[in-house]
């Protein structure tokens, strides 16, 4: 019974210890003025680190269109066969190749479904240029024909004929930064700022790992390798479809005297207090670190999220690098 007795105060002992450790941590946290650091507010960020899949799979945006007279003609097994993947013999069309040569295979993408995500979209993106997608990467074995044969030495997805074939490009390394604390109610820092405009493969709602796509890029002075973060403004949620329908739902208590109306109008303005959503703190959502840039775009990776990552979210370089 005492040895009993012992463990358990030398355990409550070692976890005071331990609290107390936490605690000093949090408080040599730098915070900014007029803040107190929690974990709510501000939580350890760990960055997940890209793959060589996650840099030669990602996909882009280019404002100029790329040459498209090298393409994919078939392969081994044509016609049985319209799609090929890794160790594969397919034959390209066009000029130009040499065995021993690498090229990646891109498709110029088309979305059939045409729906605009948010607002605007549609017209930001024919601003940003033509989206493509990388599928894989193969050498050319033999150039003795009118068609090269090759062979896929990796594929992010089936090659399909038609799909065009460009010169492969080795990719920069990627640095990272070590757990930090993010800042989730940072306040525009006035950095370079612009807006997710399309994620790979249409998708709307994003989380950790996910590639989106960018209206800035190295004109702007954006580099592989920095950090943006995803930030949201709670009047996205007031034009979202969707979440609007919450704002127009009963917030009030039935023992509230006076009831307060969320953007009150001439027919839902009450005797209680009025909220703005636009006075409402914006909130960090996630954190993306930049793959590969074009002169106007950049195609990002959303190595940490708070929360779902949206498309037409919009993005400042972070500046805690």
């Amino acid at each position: 019974m005492k040895k009993t007795g012992l463990l358990l105060t030398v355990l409550l002992v070692a976890a005071a210890s331990a609290q107390t450790s936490t605690s000093s941590a949090d408080s040599d946290q730098t915070a900014p003025s007029n803040t107190v650091v929690t974990t709510v507010g501000f939580p350890i960020e760990r960055v997940q680190t890209p793959t060589s899949a996650d840099l030669y799979c990602a996909g882009f945006i280019s404002k100029k269109p790329l040459p498209n007279a090298n393409f994919v003609a078939g392969g081994l097994t044509t016609p049985n066969t319209t799609k090929f993947v890794n160790g594969e013999m397919i034959y390209l069309a066009g000029g130009g190749y040499q065995a021993g040569q690498e090229y990646t295979v891109i498709r110029e993408l088309n979305d059939i479904n045409r729906y605009e995500i948010f607002p605007g979209q549609h017209s930001l993106l024919k601003a940003a240029g033509q989206p493509y997608a990388e599928l894989a990467r193969v050498k050319v074995v033999d150039s003795r024909n009118k068609t090269a044969i090759a062979q896929i030495e990796f594929s992010c997805d089936p090659v399909n004929p038609g799909d065009v074939v460009i010169p492969f490009v080795e990719k920069q390394a990627i640095s990272f930064h070590p757990p930090e604390r993010f800042d989730r109610f940072a306040p525009a820092n006035g950095k370079t700022s612009g807006r997710i405009v399309m994620a790979k493969d249409f998708d709307y709602e994003l989380g950790t790992g996910m590639k989106v796509y960018m209206n800035v890029g190295a004109n702007q002075g954006v580099k592989v390798g920095d950090y943006f973060r995803a930030v949201r403004a709670y009047t996205a949620d007031l034009k979202d479809p969707a979440d609007s329908l919450s704002f127009k739902a009963s917030t009030t208590e039935d023992t509230q005297k006076r009831p307060p109306t969320v953007e009150p109008n001439l027919l839902t303005h009450s005797k209680g207090q009025a909220i703005h959503v636009r006075d409402l703190p914006r909130r960090s959502v996630g954190e993306i670190v930049i793959l590969g840039t074009t002169p106007t775009t950049s195609t990002g990776m959303i190595v940490f999220a708070l929360e779902d990552v949206h498309t037409g979210d919009s993005v400042e370089l972070d500046e805690q690098q």
